[in-house]
Formats: structure tokens, sequence, C-alpha cells
């Protein structure tokens, strides 16, 4: 079974996707993860990351467990990360070949262990109308512009990061906006996705309205 989880920032996207594969011990791929990777590892050895011909011969060979280990890497979430997956993700056959392997992933789903998983579950933009327009059940998460940028503010507070909220909020709004007026793919939800809007629930009630819909799905592929 491949499920999709996608929506705008900080709308709780993971916190599903975490909860979702830890009842039905699925694999998790976080695409959010997938340029910040290959930048990183262009990086890491020393590889021109303006040289789209060796961005895409890298992101070729990227494979899920690589991607995983560099998610471990000090500068996985710094600037230098930031800064790289930027670059590569602007070539658009570094593009390509890296949906490629997000939708030879969904077909072989596996742990970062290497062992064959009997599901997956896509965490990120996009997921369920350009990567895996034909997964099983695919959810649109949102919530209003303030509670997001509250949960963003709030994560920045215990990490340490100084932040003022009415610039979240005005960041999450310029973001949202960016995302859904963008040429291609833009932010919105599949025509056959489920819209759960986590503003007023908790996870517990966000991911028992999600596992009542899994559960008619699987009901569904058994027959």
């Amino acid at each position: 079974m491949i499920i999709t989880i996608d929506g705008p920032a900080a709308a709780g996207k993971g916190t599903l996707a975490s909860a979702l594969a830890n009842k039905y011990n699925f694999a998790v791929f976080d695409t959010g993860m997938i340029y910040r990777a290959l930048g990183l590892n262009m990086v890491l050895n020393g590889m021109d990351i303006n040289d789209e011909a060796a961005a895409e011969k890298e992101a070729q060979m990227l494979t899920f467990a690589k991607m995983t280990s560099l998610s471990q890497n000090r500068d996985f979430r710094s600037d230098i990360g930031s800064k790289a997956a930027s670059i590569v993700s602007a070539h658009p056959k570094v593009r390509a070949a890296l949906l490629k392997m997000q939708q030879d992933f969904a077909k072989n789903p596996v742990f970062a262990n290497g062992q064959p998983a009997q599901g997956a579950i896509f965490d990120g933009r996009d997921t369920g109308t350009v990567v895996c327009p034909n997964a099983d059940v695919k959810f649109f998460i949102t919530a209003s512009t303030e509670i997001r940028a509250k949960r963003r503010y709030d994560e920045f507070i215990q990490k340490g990061i100084k932040a003022d909220i009415d610039q979240v909020i005005s960041d999450m709004k310029a973001r949202d906006e960016r995302d859904i007026q963008r040429a291609t793919a833009p932010l919105k939800p599949a025509e056959d996705a489920y819209i759960l809007d986590t503003s007023l629930l908790g996870i517990d009630e966000v991911l028992q309205k999600a596992m009542e819909i899994v559960a008619q799905h699987k009901k569904m592929l058994e027959k």
C-alpha cells in the first residue's frame, strides 16, 4: 500500500506520517530530504553542485539508504545543506532523476536497512499529484496560517532559535503564496485526496481519522 501526505508547511504532515508508519510498519519517505541529501553528498565529495551533468549522475545513484545516512550529518539541516539543496534542485535533469528514484521506491519500498516493507508513506509536497498519482490513499493536511505559524514558532523556541511570531506568520503567508502560484505543480490537493484540517485537532484525533480511511482502502485491496 502506498500512502501520500501532502500539504503546506507545519500542517502536521511529518507527525501523521510517523504515526501511520508506526501503526502499519510502513517505510517513510520524507521527500523534503532528497535534494538536501544530493546536495550535501556532492559538497562532502568536493563536487561542483552547479554542474548539472555531475549532479544528474549523482542523483541517478542516490538510494534511500544513502539519503537516510546523510540525514544524520550535522550539516544536513544547516545553511550548507540548504544552499546545496537549493542549487541542485534547480537542475531539470536532477529533478527528473530524483522523481524516478521516488517512483521506483514506491514500486519496491524498503526500510533504511534494506529490508522490504509492505508499504510506504510519502511525506512531502506534490506526493499525491506528481510523485505518486496512483497512490492507494492520498491525504492533504492543512491548518490555518496562524496555527501553523505558531507551531513553527514553537519549534524555533524549543531549538533555542530566536524568532518573532509576527515575522513567522508573514514568512508563512509568503511561502504559501509562492507554493500556490508556482507554475509547475502548484500546491493543491489531488482530486481524490482526503483533506484533513488539523487546526483544532490533536495528533490522536488526526491519526484516528486517517486510520479509518486507510482501513476502508485496505479492505478494498483485500477483496
